[in-house]
């Protein structure tokens, strides 16, 4: 049952689990905890799915087709399996999850401090306190928009947006828009904002490009089948760059188009390379556009010829298309490597630079150097501890809402053994 502190259902007090966060991981960790009969509660600063609600832009769709939409005991049921899910119905997803699960959510509670006492934690929120043996920091990944240090020096009348800002064309003033980032991020708002009529340039750093269908399938299907998705974090050869990595070049359209820089470019968006500073209102930008670019299509291509290597071996080729490739990144021979952002062409920078986590209530010693908590595939460094819903946790597939359920298992069993043994 869902409840808020409006109504005190459920009064603060002592219980084995705080679970922070009622977001998919939060409620998916909540329902394997029920199954284990594990005491818990569920604590949301807003209502559920909360950064669904208020973080994200008006026309998003997921990324993975419905089919793939499920959690621990529930699934997409609707009549529209290939297609993909708006802000809307991702809410109400995740409202009829929390009712079919029985999640103990207690919503409109922000959590002010966890911090270690009595061989537990005592977590501090605004509605009252809990004494609880183990917590599970199911907040997210993406809790803040990174601004680079180099806004601090774009020219005051040019409006800075971050994608939690931004909602929509409407909402920008007349005039060019540079958008910074060319991960699935920047390359929607680019796309969405030139669609809209503005000029659009749009600054390519490191991305991952891909198709949004391959042979006669939709591209999640094949690093589902293949395993991809399902590559275990101790497998990864480089963890700490795979959890870094941007999230790919894709799409949630009914047209199931392929987005990338050659599509934007076809529809007369301007590419630059990765924005460097800005000195005296001159914006500098890297002239190894064509090298970044170059790698990315190389690593779409393995991915590719490991698909193909799988449908060979599995002898399916009479039940899927045929082999296909495609054209490489085009790029400027002589990319431009300065911009005059003094001239009035440019109203509006977009950051799509990446997000991070925000821990700043987390009192206990288990953040790097960059905020980020120090775990083993979700298990903290310390005692009762554990993180769940970020990149690459325990699979590739961790922060995927299809991605979860294997996730939270694993770590709800740990927990489990934890509290026997305390």
């Amino acid at each position: 049952m869902i409840d808020s502190r409006r109504n005190h259902v459920r009064s603060a007090g002592a219980t084995d689990v705080v679970v922070i966060g009622a977001g998919h991981a939060g409620l998916a960790t909540s329902y394997c905890l029920n199954e284990r009969s594990i005491d818990h509660v569920v604590l949301e600063r807003g209502e559920v799915a909360n950064s669904w609600r208020n973080e994200r832009w008006d026309s998003l769709k997921l990324l993975t087709p419905n089919w793939q939409s499920r959690l621990p005991g529930f699934g997409y049921s609707g009549n529209d399996p290939d297609g993909f899910m708006s802000m809307p119905e991702v809410i109400a997803f995740m409202q009829a999850y929390a009712k079919f699960s029985c999640a103990p959510v207690r919503t409109e509670t922000t959590v002010t401090s966890v911090c270690q006492k009595d061989n537990g934690y005592r977590v501090t929120s605004d509605a009252g306190e809990w004494q609880a043996k183990s917590v599970v920091v199911a907040s997210g990944a993406c809790n803040v928009a990174v601004r680079p240090k180099v806004a601090e020096s774009i020219p005051m009348d040019i409006t800075s947006l971050t994608p939690h800002q931004y909602r929509g064309p409407a909402q920008l003033d007349p005039g060019g828009v540079l958008v910074v980032g060319a991960s699935a991020t920047g390359l929607q708002l680019a796309d969405e904002i030139q669609r809209a009529g503005h000029d659009v340039t749009i600054a390519v750093g490191e991305h991952v490009r891909m198709p949004r269908t391959y042979r006669g399938r939709d591209i999640q299907f094949w690093l589902d089948r293949v395993g991809i998705l399902n590559e275990r974090y101790d497998e990864v050869d480089d963890i700490v760059r795979a959890r870094g990595l941007p999230s790919p070049q894709l799409v949630g359209s009914t047209e199931r188009k392929m987005l990338d820089l050659n599509s934007l470019s076809d529809n007369g968006a301007r590419t630059t390379g990765r924005l460097m500073g800005v000195n005296n209102g001159v914006a500098q930008f890297s002239g190894s556009v064509s090298n970044v670019c170059a790698l990315a299509d190389l690593k779409m291509n393995r991915m590719l010829d490991a698909i193909d290597a799988w449908v060979s071996c599995s002898d399916a080729d009479t039940r899927v298309g045929a082999v296909e490739r495609f054209g490489k990144t085009r790029v400027d021979e002589s990319p431009k490597l300065t911009m005059n952002l003094n001239d009035g062409s440019i109203k509006t920078i977009i950051w799509a630079t990446g997000f991070r986590p925000d821990y700043s209530w987390l009192d206990v010693p288990v953040l790097d150097h960059k905020g980020r908590i120090r775990h083993d595939g979700g298990v903290a460094d310390a005692a009762g501890l554990y993180v769940v819903g970020l990149p690459v946790l325990r699979r590739r597939k961790s922060s995927f809402i299809h991605g979860i359920e294997d996730d939270v298992r694993d770590i709800t069993a740990h927990l489990n053994s934890y509290l026997d043994a305390a």
